[in-house]
C-alpha cells in the first residue's frame, strides 16, 4: 500500500498549493483597491476555490493514513 501513501501525499501536496493560490488571489485583490461589491465577487469566488482545495488537501492526508494503517 505504499502507492496509496505517494498518491496521497501528491494529493495533500495539490491542495495545499491551491489554499496557497487563494492566499495570493486575496492578496491582489487587496492590493487593486477594488470597490466593495467587485471585492465581494472576487472572494466569493476565491471561497469557493478553497473550500475545493481544502477538501482535496483532507482526501490526500485522508489516503496516507489509510496507506499507513494498510501496510
Amino acid at each position: 500500500m505504499e502507492y496509496l501513501v505517494w498518491i496521497g501525499a501528491m494529493i495533500t501536496l495539490l491542495g495545499v498549493l491551491g489554499l496557497v493560490w487563494c492566499v495570493v488571489i486575496a492578496l491582489r485583490a487587496k492590493r487593486q483597491g477594488l470597490d466593495e461589491n467587485a471585492m465581494k465577487s472576487k472572494l466569493q469566488r476565491v471561497v469557493v476555490i478553497n473550500l475545493g482545495a481544502l477538501l482535496l488537501s483532507a482526501f490526500g492526508l485522508m489516503m496516507v493514513v489509510v496507506g499507513i494503517f494498510l501496510s
